[in-house]
């Protein structure tokens, strides 16, 4: 028990204490919340991705030490479906999506909130076909293989549309883009929709570009999604050290390119000399740029991110809207100069 006395002095048990000495004692007790919560642990996050060319500067701050390792841990997977499943079973705490995965995502149930862009695909999505498939035409009665997830049925319903043909026209295959050059192979297809590196790979064996994502603009953005969970002061630090490593790697394949694609080769499974090419028919928006894109009350992004929802019911890739609220976040981008 604390007992008063009416001189100088304060008793607490057998100490003594002077009243200054008291009224700092209660003045550090009122400072805990503040110092606790400036003593919140820094914890790391665990990020999915695929193979795929604007997913590649992040692997290349990876291997350049710029990515701080006790921080963020990228966990490579096959394909975007493979990344997708990674976050529904908690494995991972986000992912390198397309921006409609991610929109069905939520759609589904699964709390995801973009905080960068990583490129936006103006030709990198593509359809390639045998020599003997000449048009859009031509593809009536044939076998199509493509990985089943929104990309890939968006792709296919646009090729279809510029056709003229039915779906029942075509066979469609469902084959995870990892496969793809195995089943060009084996002939286990006449067409393929695909996207870089594979596409180059395939193109290197006789396949022909017969459709690109040039045809349907603004519609393919690959992005950096986290589960909005975890997007809390606990997890801060990881997420910028993630982005500011990612614009790192940008900046050293813009001003040494020659050395960035030594470095990439091996991942992508292409030549050094072909690694830029991969590149080619994406735009990669630095900080700046994505700040553009992911802030204010309205972001740029949000118009496309309803275009898309639209056209996704439409096409019936989704059965009711995917929530919008909450989306975009650019609180973790690099602060503007």
């Amino acid at each position: 028990m604390i007992k008063v006395n009416a001189g100088k002095n304060i008793k607490v048990g057998k100490a003594d204490f002077s009243r200054r000495q008291f009224l700092m004692l209660m003045a550090g007790l009122s400072c805990l919340p503040l110092l606790s919560a400036c003593m919140i642990e820094d914890q790391p996050v665990s990020i999915a991705a695929h193979v795929w060319a604007g997913y590649e500067p992040m692997f290349l701050a990876r291997s350049e030490g710029w990515l701080d390792s006790k921080q963020v841990k990228l966990f490579e997977t096959g394909s975007a479906t493979e990344s997708l499943q990674a976050l529904a079973d908690g494995k991972v705490d986000g992912a390198a999506l397309t921006l409609d995965e991610v929109l069905r995502a939520r759609a589904n149930g699964l709390p995801l909130s973009v905080v960068m862009v990583f490129d936006v695909s103006a030709g990198a999505d593509v359809m390639v076909t045998r020599p003997g498939i000449k048009t859009l035409g031509d593809l009536k009665g044939k076998r199509i293989a493509y990985e089943q997830g929104a990309v890939g049925e968006l792709m296919l319903s646009a090729i279809l549309q510029a056709a003229g043909l039915p779906r029942e026209a075509v066979k469609g295959i469902s084959l995870p883009s990892d496969k793809h050059d195995e089943a060009w192979d084996h002939g286990t297809a006449d067409a393929f929709i695909t996207y870089e590196p594979v596409a180059r790979r395939l193109i290197s064996k006789g396949a022909v570009n017969l459709f690109d994502s040039r045809q349907i603009p603004d519609t393919i953005v690959d992005v950096l999604a986290v589960r909005s969970d975890v997007l809390d002061r606990s997890h801060a630090a990881a997420i910028r050290n993630l982005i500011s490593a990612h614009f790192k790697a940008l900046g050293h394949m813009r001003h040494n390119p020659q050395d960035a694609s030594y470095r990439m080769a091996t991942r992508m499974g292409l030549p050094a000399d072909q690694v830029m090419g991969a590149f080619q028919g994406m735009v990669l928006p630095d900080a700046i740029n994505n700040r553009r894109m992911l802030a204010g009350p309205t972001p740029q992004m949000a118009g496309s991110a309803r275009s898309l929802s639209d056209l996704m019911l439409k096409a019936g890739f989704l059965q009711q809207e995917a929530p919008l609220t909450g989306l975009f976040s650019a609180d973790y981008l690099p602060a503007p100069d």
